[in-house]
């Protein structure tokens, strides 16, 4: 994969100096490629400014919590890169506490905390090893699509 993630880091830091030498980790929306692709659309439209994890499963599969300032190359439902995004903020907070919000800028469905509960609730049961509970801790991310620039972006099929 770095033979594709490599030349794609450094185009994308040609137009983009400030961006670092080394490129971040590269990781996909979602559990399969098409909803890799429907949440990179809702991300290169704007829509999507904020994502969530389960807390314990991060800390089962070794995957680290986003800080603020970090970046990520999200990839498509291939593989391919497609976007970079900077985290801006971190929380966690149990699922059951998870406010409006949050949900209005995960971007999915109608975008209400009733839609965003029903759709990880049903994910996290079917998807993660550590499984879902109400008082589950929930890593909160909220980020900025940095590169491509929105009015230029497109998934690629």
């Amino acid at each position: 994969m770095n033979d594709v993630i490599e030349p794609w880091w450094a185009a994308a830091r040609a137009s983009l100096p400030g961006l670092p030498e080394d490129p971040p980790g590269a990781w996909a929306f979602g559990a399969t490629a098409d909803h890799a692709d429907e949440l990179l659309s809702l991300v290169l439209a704007g829509v999507k400014t904020g994502t969530a994890m389960s807390l314990r499963e991060c800390e089962l599969t070794g995957e680290a919590i986003p800080r603020a300032g970090d970046y990520s190359i999200i990839l498509d439902g291939s593989g391919r890169p497609a976007a970079i995004i900077q985290t801006t903020r971190i929380d966690i907070v149990p699922f059951g506490d998870i406010d409006a919000e949050h949900a209005h800028a995960e971007g999915e469905d109608d975008r209400t905390l009733s839609a965003w509960r029903d759709i990880h609730e049903r994910y996290w049961r079917t998807y993660s090893p550590a499984g879902f509970a109400w008082d589950m801790p929930v890593v909160c991310e909220r980020f900025t699509l940095i590169h491509p620039a929105p009015e230029t972006a497109e998934v690629h099929p």
